[in-house]
């Protein structure tokens, strides 16, 4: 299922930004993809990247090689491997990161384990990264309103 956010909804015609969806992609399939990277691909490539389901074992392979074709063709280098998470907390629907609480209660928001609980997988990948200190974090709040937290 295509689905972008939003939050993300100023370069979603363009593509020239990795959406959520697409980096819960990569960080299922275990690729580190550079920005600069996403941008040496052509729109119909970046389409695909988002439209390719990347679930199961067989999907996750298929990603993973057409990416890192992708990387090749368009920048004559290989594509990163980035480490696996065996139990990446966006699967866990029954705690809420650490991360996530403090930059919720930092915008005046309690989230709930129930309102985690009903969060599809993509949002709470996105609230995740959107928490990180390394990320810049203005569309956490508006990533909150979105999806009905507020």
């Amino acid at each position: 299922m295509t689905m972008f956010f939003e939050f993300e909804s100023e370069f979603v015609d363009s593509l020239h930004c990795i959406p959520m969806q697409v980096r819960l992609k990569l960080d299922t399939c275990g690729i580190k993809l550079k920005l600069s990277h996403w941008n040496k691909f052509t729109q119909e490539e970046r389409l695909t990247l988002v439209e390719q389901p990347c679930t199961n074992n067989q999907e996750i392979r298929e990603y993973r090689k057409l990416l890192q074709k992708l990387v090749l063709e368009r920048t004559g280098e290989e594509a990163k491997d980035m480490p696996l998470d065996e139990a990446p907390a966006w699967l866990d629907s029954k705690n809420i990161p650490e991360a996530v609480q403090e930059k919720a209660g930092e915008v005046g928001v309690n989230l709930t384990v129930e309102q985690w609980a009903d969060l599809q997988i993509v949002q709470r990948f996105a609230l995740i990264k959107l928490s990180r200190s390394s990320h810049e974090n203005s569309n956490f709040l508006p990533a909150l309103q979105e999806f009905n937290l507020v």
